[in-house]
């Protein structure tokens, strides 16, 4: 047990936990809103990919003779991408007002067979990319970290205070809540639910961009259901920020408590840990967290 609790370990769990936050947090913006975002997932694939397409293309010359300002080109154009993704699952969503989870399931396959594709043209392989420049590492000792990792955990309090304690998060709760009285108050529900899917997009990207930016290249699937884990992390938190950060905090710990316990007992089943951990809390807390009130209900304005 006392590989578990090392050094190691708790910087190795900072570090996973980062890419979690982001998309849990992302979850949290959109879901407030009464969107459903499944698409998670797809989001941070085609960021992930567009991150490091973009710095491979402003670094001819390689990784090692790259600009200083390549990497962080990257992760705008990540961020870019996964606005871009998002809205997409937004104007389903929202404008055609279709079935929200069916939606963000068909990006989520969109993603994977999409980036491959493209990954082949690009990078000549559809399995991964050629290794690019990075985002320097900031810290010290074993707990030197992408700027992006920093920026996961700034963004816990960020996200609480704009849900909390600005008149944008309580228009976004009122919509997730009850859409029609909103309306009659003069919040336009339709535009505020764009807004959020918007800044859920951009938080998976940057999600993305920062699992891509910790191994410096693209490599196909490397989500590995991220997406979902971040979903269930959201689900455990009771759709607030903190409390869906510290859930991935705990699925963090769980995927490095896995590596650690993989000589101990069968591999597979220690890979295995992070995946039984997210099926176990859903079906213990899922029946016990409230969800938003219009949550997945399709907003349309009646005279």
């Amino acid at each position: 047990m006392s590989a578990l609790f090392t050094l190691e370990t708790a910087a190795g769990t900072l570090n996973a936990a980062a890419p979690l936050i982001l998309a849990a947090l992302a979850g949290v913006v959109c879901e407030r809103s009464g969107v459903v975002n499944i698409a998670l997932e797809g989001i941070m694939l085609c960021a992930a990919f567009t991150g490091v397409a973009v710095t491979h293309a402003l670094s001819p010359a390689g990784a090692a003779h790259a600009s200083a300002w390549a990497p962080w080109a990257g992760v705008a154009a990540a961020a870019a991408a996964a606005v871009a993704v998002a809205l997409l699952h937004g104007v389903v969503s929202i404008h055609v007002r279709a079935n929200q989870i069916i939606s963000g399931v068909a990006i989520n396959i969109l993603a994977v067979g999409l980036t491959q594709f493209l990954c082949y043209l690009v990078f000549k392989s559809s399995s991964n990319s050629a290794v690019v420049a990075s985002l320097p590492r900031w810290g010290a000792g074993a707990f030197r970290y992408s700027p992006l990792v920093w920026f996961a955990f700034a963004a816990i309090p960020l996200v609480h205070l704009l849900l909390y304690r600005t008149v944008f998060g309580l228009r976004l709760r009122a919509v997730g809540e009850h859409p029609t009285a909103a309306d009659t108050l003069g919040i336009r529900p339709v535009r505020v639910r764009y807004a959020a899917v918007a800044l859920s997009g951009a938080l998976a990207g940057l999600g993305g961009a920062a699992l891509a930016s910790d191994v410096s290249q693209f490599v196909q699937n490397m989500t590995a259901g991220r997406g979902y884990i971040a979903l269930a992390a959201m689900i455990f938190g009771k759709w607030t920020p903190c409390g869906a950060a510290a859930a991935c905090f705990l699925f963090a710990f769980a995927d490095n408590a896995q590596i650690a316990l993989q000589e101990k007992i069968p591999p597979q089943f220690a890979q295995s840990i992070p995946y039984l951990l997210t099926i176990l809390v859903l079906a213990g807390f899922v029946g016990k967290a409230r969800a938003p009130e219009a949550l997945g209900k399709p907003y349309a304005k009646t005279d």
